[in-house]
């Protein structure tokens, strides 16, 4: 039951966020595109630092031309600015030991 009701209310919220729209006047074909987004994207941790110690500052710009600045904005984010740096990287050493409490031995052989 529990299931169902998770899944119903995640259907529910995916219909409401398909009736979204954006406002036009946060859109115009002039304003920032693709390339600011990317630009913007991957400078966001400089600017969301600076947005919150300086009100003039901000880390996403409107108006914009509206889906390729999203697009930009989101491949800067990911792939060149704070996403870009692989998560959880571990790195293995197989010529260490490992000793556990009570002197027990761990070896990768």
């Amino acid at each position: 039951m529990k299931h169902a009701r998770t899944t119903l209310a995640l259907a529910t919220l995916t219909l409401l966020a398909a009736c979204a729209t954006q406002v036009q006047a946060g859109v115009e074909p002039a304003a920032p595109g693709f390339l600011f987004g990317l630009w913007h994207g991957f400078i966001f941790p400089v600017a969301w630092f600076l947005s919150l110690v300086m009100p003039e500052v901000a880390v996403y710009a409107v108006p914009n031309n509206g889906g390729w600045y999203d697009f930009g904005y989101f491949v800067g984010i990911m792939f060149f600015g704070v996403g870009a740096h692989g998560g959880g990287r571990k790195v293995i050493y197989r010529d260490r030991v490992v000793r556990e409490k009570r002197d027990r031995v761990i070896d990768h052989e």
